[in-house]
């Protein structure tokens, strides 16, 4: 059970990750590559960045299981949709269909990447310290 603590401690470092990342986004990558590329080159970026910190830290979880892993990574996920859900509602005050138009991979946007990262590195990372 202190692995989920330690878990949840971990993902809070995601946060300051994605505000930088969707900072760049907004500053830098929409303006020179224009909003549709740069929303996705932005979900990569940060997919990536949540792949290095967790191999950075996967072995401070205490998780030694498959099943282990995977249950980081879905706590992973749901903390990650619901900070999502609950940021952009009740603190940016958007309509749920412009949070939503995130999630069409058709239009070019590539979220559900983000969330795929999220609930696969811990497994990811920890196959890849294993090497």
């Amino acid at each position: 059970m202190h692995y989920l603590i330690r878990s949840f401690l971990i993902w809070l470092l995601f946060i300051p990750l994605a505000v930088a990342n969707g900072a760049l986004r907004d500053l830098v990558l929409a303006p020179a590559l224009g909003e549709t590329a740069g929303r996705a080159v932005s979900s990569l970026t940060l997919s990536l960045l949540i792949l290095g910190l967790t191999l950075l830290l996967v072995h401070r979880l205490g998780v030694t299981t498959r099943a282990g892993y995977l249950t980081v990574g879905a706590l992973w996920l749901v903390l990650t949709l619901l900070f999502e859900v609950s940021f952009a509602l009740l603190v940016l005050g958007h309509p749920m269909d412009k949070l939503l138009k995130d999630y069409d991979i058709f239009r070019g946007r590539l979220w559900l990447v983000v969330l795929a990262a999220t609930f696969f590195a811990p497994l990811l990372a920890a196959k890849l310290r294993r090497r």
